[in-house]
């Protein structure tokens, strides 16, 4: 289980695009998409309902490249992006990326309406499964809490075969400017 922290944009743009082929189970039985077109997805959703969170927006593109870098690590595949892209992008990128997992499980709690994939519901349980009420509540009071809410319901949005979205190349700019805030 180890690999290196990711040190610039030009690799994790290289790693992000070897996502092309990757998916979140090495069988391709998971969602239906490859980690590059669902990092895709996420970030194109985030940046039209969160225009001003450039942060955000690239920790929705990242968030799942733990499946790249441990794959079959369901639980941990969160902590793995988020210590991959932390000195890159920062420490808030990082925190996001980890806490899309959380997000999912105090959503499985708090929101009855909450639809999630077959694979998401699947791995709900092996992340810990809903939260309690005192979690959910520890939840409700992190500083990040709309965000990573925000992320998590766009990762429930952005599973979608064939959906066209602007390509990896358009996101250089945004993960650049992210980078050099961070720096």
């Amino acid at each position: 289980m180890t690999y290196d922290r990711i040190p610039s944009v030009d690799e994790l743009m290289a790693l992000l695009a070897d996502c092309a082929d990757a998916w979140d189970r090495p069988d391709r039985s998971g969602d239906p998409v490859a980690i590059l077109d669902h990092g895709l997805q996420v970030a194109s959703v985030l940046a039209e309902r969160n225009p001003q969170d450039e942060e955000l927006q690239v920790a929705g593109l990242v968030h799942d490249i733990g499946h790249y870098l441990v794959p079959g690590d369901e639980e941990g595949h969160g902590t793995h992006a988020a210590r991959a892209v932390e000195d890159l992008l920062g420490p808030r990128v990082a925190r996001l990326v980890a806490l899309h997992i959380p997000a999912k499980r105090y959503l499985a709690t708090a929101d009855p309406d909450l639809v999630l994939s077959p694979e998401s519901a699947r791995t709900l349980g092996c992340q810990g499964g809903p939260l309690t009420r005192q979690e959910a509540a520890a939840f409700e009071a992190d500083p990040d809490f709309a965000a990573a809410v925000a992320l998590r319901r766009a990762d429930d949005a952005g599973k979608v075969v064939g959906l066209r979205v602007e390509g990896l190349e358009s996101w250089r700019p945004v993960v650049e400017r992210v980078a050099a805030a961070a720096r």
